[in-house]
């Protein structure tokens, strides 16, 4: 009689907890699962997977199992374009059939297995008191198989079945961001950010991209402030014809953003609005230009071609171009300053240091911290096949001209003063200890170049090239 009793509480146990224990579905941080990201139009970021729509709502599962409604409404454009085609996939499935209790009683499901065990302990007991009493509390075997018995209906209620839907692409289906058309930039939209520095630069444009010409020579000053220099000085470039800049006028959102973290530390990331191009903030050899002192006061400095170039975000620019961007990366979505496209405050970026905007469209901003201008390009590029990672690049781009044999670091010197002291002509100053030197050059209209080098003894040595 003892062992057919014991028998049939182990059967109602482990019956109750494989009929009412939920059959997954919940995320948990400790389970890897992936939740989907919404963006809100007050730039708030809900977590969640889409389970289902009622009405003008979404209601997407959090961790734990939690619901959370959201209005499609409130949704940015292109998220609201996302929730528009689950729905439509959901509904084509059959999968919108659930009710409003069913919400209600969704977190408490968990619990019910526990609830029963406490409800067949109890009709047990008072169908056989005695016998509860003498196997169950006065047996150490008793006491065991309770716990056991206790511990296994728990775990069976919030365990996930094999079936579980959330392993089934059916329940939630992954959409990248690919799926979605960004509506063509407008070109007259490009070539109002760079009016204010023509003609220093021109602009042009066919179809597919939008072009920048320039000579690479800002109108600020360069140089000052760099206390890592390599010996390099800023000289004119070709930026023309076909070697112009190019931003495409379609951006398309990339499968997997690439991380400037491990790629594109060769060639330019974006271009600014005063023709100057925009490089990684780490240099080709992984190290933040900025932060070992390599960069001016206005974040730049020259390449082996004596290219001058950024690594830091120019929101100096705004001084100039207000609320207009300050630069277009090279797959074509703009780059802001520290403000909002409305003069509202930035709102917070994603790893590729940007974000939509309250119209929907995606940019990135210019901040004063790593990584600056891009920490991912969020859109489709094209890699030169000839360049590898992490020293790959993107093109089409335009190629900078040397004229001279690659420089050399000078250890200890730090640039004082840079001035033009003619047409194509400037002297650099720099310190090294208590001392100073000078680099002064220039350039004629044959593209004769003349370097007067003058180091801290002062001993001079000047150097003649043709381009």
């Amino acid at each position: 009689m003892k062992n057919i009793t014991y028998l049939f509480i182990a059967i109602c146990l482990l019956g109750s907890t494989n009929l009412l224990a939920h059959s997954g579905g919940h995320y948990h941080k400790e389970d890897g699962k992936l939740l989907n990201t919404w963006r809100l139009k007050s730039g708030e970021i809900v977590k969640g997977n889409f389970s289902f729509a009622k009405d003008d709502k979404i209601f997407l599962e959090q961790e734990d199992g939690l619901m959370k409604a959201i209005l499609i409404a409130d949704l940015i454009t292109q998220d609201q374009q996302l929730a528009k085609f689950k729905i439509k996939k959901y509904t084509e499935l059959n999968y919108l059939n659930t009710t409003d209790s069913e919400i209600e009683n969704y977190n408490y499901y968990k619990y019910l297995p526990l609830c029963l065990l406490i409800l067949i302990a109890c009709i047990v007991y008072s169908i056989n008191k005695n016998y509860i009493k003498s196997y169950i509390f006065q047996s150490r075997l008793g006491l065991s198989t309770m716990s056991i018995l206790f511990i296994f209906s728990i775990l069976m209620a919030c365990s996930k079945s094999a079936t579980t839907n959330s392993d089934t692409p059916i329940v939630t289906p992954i959409v990248n961001p690919i799926t979605v058309t960004i509506p063509k930039t407008s070109f007259t939209f490009i070539d109002s950010a760079f009016a204010a520095f023509k003609p220093s630069i021109s602009t042009s444009w066919d179809d597919t991209y939008f072009y920048i010409a320039s000579t690479g020579i800002p109108s600020h000053n360069m140089m000052i402030g760099i206390t890592n220099w390599q010996q390099q000085v800023p000289i004119n470039q070709p930026y023309n014809g076909t070697n112009s800049w190019s931003i495409p006028l379609q951006p398309v959102y990339a499968t997997t953003p690439l991380s400037t973290k491990t790629n594109l530390m060769k060639g330019a990331v974006a271009v600014a609005v005063n023709g100057i191009p925009i490089f990684n903030a780490l240099n080709n050899r992984g190290e933040d230009s900025y932060k070992i002192g390599e960069l001016d006061n206005w974040g730049g400095h020259c390449g082996k071609g004596d290219d001058y170039h950024y690594h830091a975000a120019p929101v100096h620019l705004s001084t100039l171009n207000g609320l207009k961007p300050i630069a277009f990366a090279v797959d074509g979505f703009p780059v802001y300053g520290l403000k909002e496209p409305d003069g509202a405050s930035m709102i917070a970026l994603d790893t590729c240091h940007g974000h939509n905007g309250t119209n929907g469209a995606y940019h990135y901003h210019g901040t004063t911290d790593y990584p600056y201008v891009i920490g991912a390009l969020k859109g489709k590029v094209t890699l030169d096949p000839a360049t590898t990672a992490p020293e790959n690049q993107v093109i089409p781009q335009a190629f900078s001209k040397p004229v001279r044999p690659a420089t050399t670091p000078l250890n200890g010197a730090a640039i004082t003063d840079f001035v033009a002291v003619g047409t194509n002509s400037y002297l650099l100053t720099y310190k090294r200890g208590t001392k100073n030197g000078y680099v002064k050059y220039s350039w004629d209209a044959n593209n004769k170049y003349t370097f007067i080098l003058t180091d801290t003894s002062g001993n001079s040595v000047t150097n003649t090239y043709q381009r």
